[in-house]
């Protein structure tokens, strides 16, 4: 059954580790909007996160170095009945707020995640793009740089996200889809091509379902997160 949740406060959920040049842009990109809170969870910068997260209308918080800690943490924090969790990198659309609580009020759906689009011009991210829809549409696996959200009932329910060093937004997914469905809104969230620039796009994608492989035949988190900290891939 539906619930209504049409002035449903939002909660978003923002992690940061050294995101100085990208903050501020995420944190204006949720404007205007309306019935939200933001609440970035910093887990030790080094740069100007913290000082110029500081200077904006948020919560801030501390947080233990990790993401999956970190939007745990924010999680726990946020008066809002849903969640948002927005990476730092990216940028919602306008009129995110509208859609999401009317996404997370149709029979059925549980979670919900934007489209991607990537911020560079680069042709192989166009197929990069249609890969990412084509995943998360028909297999409905979206993953967090689509900015996943759900109500924090069923956050809770699900177990929070699993405190794991990568790979904690795949597993969330799969535990949400034994509830319900997953939604995805086709206007895209804009995120940061640096992930793909610094090692070139097909190197990027190819390594990425390497570590999905690897996840799957049962390969640990701890040890897949050191290839990426050797790739220096990840953000978090």
């Amino acid at each position: 059954m539906s619930q209504n949740l049409d002035a449903a406060i939002i909660s978003i959920i923002i992690p940061t580790l050294n995101e100085a040049e990208n903050i501020k842009n995420a944190i204006a990109s949720t404007q205007p909007s309306t019935n939200i809170e933001i609440i970035v969870v910093d887990g030790g910068s080094i740069d100007d996160t913290v000082e110029i997260t500081q200077k904006l209308s948020v919560k801030f918080i501390y947080s233990s170095p990790g993401r999956a800690g970190q939007m745990n943490a924010g999680a726990a924090a946020a008066s809002g009945e849903i969640l948002l969790f927005l990476h730092a990198d990216s940028r919602l659309p306008t009129g995110f707020d509208v859609m999401i609580r009317t996404t997370l009020q149709q029979p059925g759906i549980v979670a919900g995640a934007f489209n991607l689009r990537i911020d560079a011009s680069l042709w192989g991210l166009r197929l990069v793009e249609w890969g990412v829809k084509w995943r998360s549409h028909f297999w409905q696996m979206p993953y967090g740089d689509q900015g996943i959200f759900l109500t924090k009932k069923i956050f809770q329910q699900v177990g929070n996200f699993p405190e794991l060093p990568i790979m904690e937004d795949f597993e969330l997914i799969r535990r949400l889809k034994s509830l319900g469905k997953i939604a995805l809104i086709s206007v895209p969230v804009i995120t940061s091509a640096r992930r793909w620039l610094q090692k070139g796009v097909f190197p990027t994608t190819f390594l990425n379902q390497i570590v999905i492989i690897a996840y799957l035949l049962g390969v640990s988190p701890q040890r897949i997160r050191s290839w990426y900290r050797r790739e220096k891939f990840r953000k978090i």
